[in-house]
């Protein structure tokens, strides 16, 4: 009996080259993306397009090099491939409605909370200018 691990060594001379190379990349995109968002002197609209970049580079590269995508056998039938193509686009549809639906969850929470600090200063600065009425009152 032929054991799974013994055979993928074999086809890659003992290294499976293209986990490291996938894993190597995958690491560069994530330094990428933290070096731009914390390093350079862009605004936030153009370091989340160039991380959203970055990050659909990613997806592909991890749906490339570990999910085996490339790879096809000819025992399968048409109707796998439609059924692969179908959870692919599916999850592309969860991802993106994942990502979407957070940056504007976090995005409305900021508004709400900037929001509510204008209304405070508003709030302290009435009260301030009372106080000096009122002060001006007992003379």
């Amino acid at each position: 009996m032929a054991n799974p691990q013994d055979s993928l060594s074999r086809e890659h001379g003992g290294i499976p080259w293209k986990h490291v190379i996938g894993y190597l990349l995958s690491i560069i995109l994530t330094a990428l993306a933290l070096w731009v968002t914390f390093e350079t002197g862009f605004s936030t609209r153009t370091i989340l397009i160039i991380i959203f970049i970055f990050a659909f580079l990613q997806a592909a590269l991890q749906l490339l090099m570990f999910m085996h995508m490339t790879e096809s056998s000819e025992k399968k039938s048409k109707l796998t491939g439609q059924t692969q193509t179908g959870n692919i686009l599916f999850a592309a549809f969860i991802a993106i409605v994942i990502v979407a639906g957070s940056v504007w969850v976090m995005s409305a929470g900021h508004a709400e909370h900037d929001h509510h600090k204008m209304d405070s200063k508003t709030h302290d600065m009435k009260m301030d200018g009372d106080m000096k009425m009122d002060h001006g009152d007992h003379k």
